[in-house]
């Protein structure tokens, strides 16, 4: 039996010549960090799992642990998962020994012309046969070991897209949040500015009165307060909307709509940055992991279409009975059994495992390349937020000193009109001025703290806001 295997071996090697993987060009390389100009340190990742948490609010906590729950596009991307997984269980299931029982019972004529001895041949007779079979690949090449390495690989990137898809979501909840509390905002200002202007037109009539108005003036003080109440209308409008978006993001319907309260929380103090953000973090993004798991399983499916090019070699055994006629299946006289290598060589396929091999170096160059394209878009978005950020502190200083300003000269131009030293129309122009930048305040505070949500998310939520 030993002689034998080796001559089989021998002669399995000799004829793995036949059908030969091709030679392939070198693979896509990924991008070294000293060409994105990313930081040559290393700092360990601090994982936040709850950075929301800064933002101080329990409604918004509880929003959050609902969406990461109940969103639908959350559950579709851990079904995924468990696909992958299933499919890694499947490959790994391949690597183990296979038994299985059959058995089966034929009613069959048998011929008169074939080496059957009497009184069998010619004659109609029940043919049965039942036993145990067992299967094994040994894998000698390593293919269904690559195939494992590579449906494990394809598990893990699935799970990463899961931790991408919670980082996506977890954004969108809190940009969605922050804009209820941007509208909601929006229309504390509406609701200041018409009473500021109801207030101007009561002043207005008692200059009227005394004649030194027109009702010229008194006409264009009463036409500005509907037409800021259209303006308080549509931020209630947007703070509806944006109730309507949160209540879908968390996987819930329109009964909880009045269920959502105004937020408490304050922009400025939301997720406030550390001192140093170490470029380093990139590398913690699940959909960078995920894109580098991708290649690991090219690479791996690549050795298992290299190996494919060998033969399998198997071990086969069974053991059984065998009779004809039902009464003689079970005599100890009717066992058969056998063990012994079974060999499969591809000799001739017309260039498919070829082709498959080609395919699967494609592939490589595939997943490079988007790992590649995943990088280049973390170190651009990180980059654009850590910009906008820097920005935003800076229109945020002078904005408010434009604010406190134009709050002054609306004082000082109510009071002397009050007073009936000036005109209406300064009023008008110093009201304009102070509702524009009112407004203008509350957008820039909330852009501020969207910025810095983007930048956690640009990062892959990995550092830590209460950092020194």
């Amino acid at each position: 039996m030993n002689d034998f295997r080796l001559t089989v071996f021998a002669l399995s090697l000799a004829l793995s010549g036949c059908i030969t993987a091709p030679k392939l060009g070198p693979e896509q390389q990924t991008i070294a960090n000293d060409h994105l100009g990313l930081a040559s340190q290393v700092s360990a990742p601090i994982r936040v799992q709850a950075w929301w948490s800064t933002f101080n609010d329990p409604q918004f906590d509880r929003l959050m642990q609902q969406a990461l729950v109940d969103n639908p596009s959350l559950a579709q991307a851990m079904a995924r998962v468990r696909e992958a997984q299933s499919l890694a269980d499947v490959t790994r299931a391949a690597l183990a020994p296979s038994v299985s029982f059959d058995a089966q019972e034929i009613r069959q004529r048998l011929s008169s012309h074939e080496p059957i001895p009497a009184p069998y041949n010619g004659t109609k007779r029940w043919l049965g046969s039942e036993g145990l079979n067992l299967s094994w690949d040994l894998d000698f090449w390593g293919r269904q070991a690559s195939l494992l390495k590579q449906a494990r690989s394809q598990t893990t990137a699935a799970a990463l897209d899961v931790a991408s898809a919670r980082l996506a979501l977890s954004g969108a909840v809190a940009q969605a949040y922050i804009d209820l509390n941007r509208d909601n905002a929006l229309a504390d200002v509406a609701q200041r500015t018409e009473a500021q202007r109801r207030n101007i037109l009561e002043i207005t009539r008692r200059r009227v009165q005394s004649g030194l108005d027109t009702n010229v003036e008194l006409r264009e003080a009463s036409s500005a307060v509907p037409e800021v109440h259209v303006e308080l209308l549509q931020a209630q409008a947007a703070v509806a909307l944006d109730t309507h978006q949160l209540a879908a993001l968390s996987g819930q319907g329109a009964g909880v709509y009045a269920q959502v309260r105004r937020p408490a929380l304050d922009p400025a103090a939301i997720l406030p940055l550390p001192a140093a953000l170490p470029a380093d973090l990139l590398g913690h993004r699940p959909d960078v992991l995920a894109a580098r798991d991708r290649i690991e399983a090219a690479r791996a499916g690549k050795a298992a279409a290299g190996a494919a090019f060998y033969p399998d070699i198997n071990l086969t055994a069974f053991a059984g009975t065998s009779a004809v006629g039902l009464g003689k299946l079970f005599v100890g006289n009717s066992a058969v059994y056998g063990v012994g290598p079974a060999i499969h060589l591809p000799l001739f396929d017309a260039g498919r495992l070829r082709a498959e091999y080609r395919g699967a170096a494609a592939e490589i160059d595939d997943a490079v390349s988007a790992y590649n394209e995943s990088v280049l878009q973390a170190v651009r978005e990180t980059s654009d937020q850590l910009s906008l950020v820097e920005a935003l502190n800076a229109e945020v200083v002078q904005q408010q000193r434009s604010l406190d300003d134009a709050e002054a000269a609306y004082q000082l131009a109510e009071e002397r009109y009050q007073a009936g030293v000036s005109t209406y129309l300064t009023v008008l122009t110093t009201e304009t001025a102070v509702l524009s930048a009112r407004r203008e305040h509350v957008a820039l505070v909330s852009d501020q703290a969207i910025a810095r949500v983007n930048l956690l998310l640009a990062v892959g939520g990995s550092f830590d806001p209460q950092a020194p």
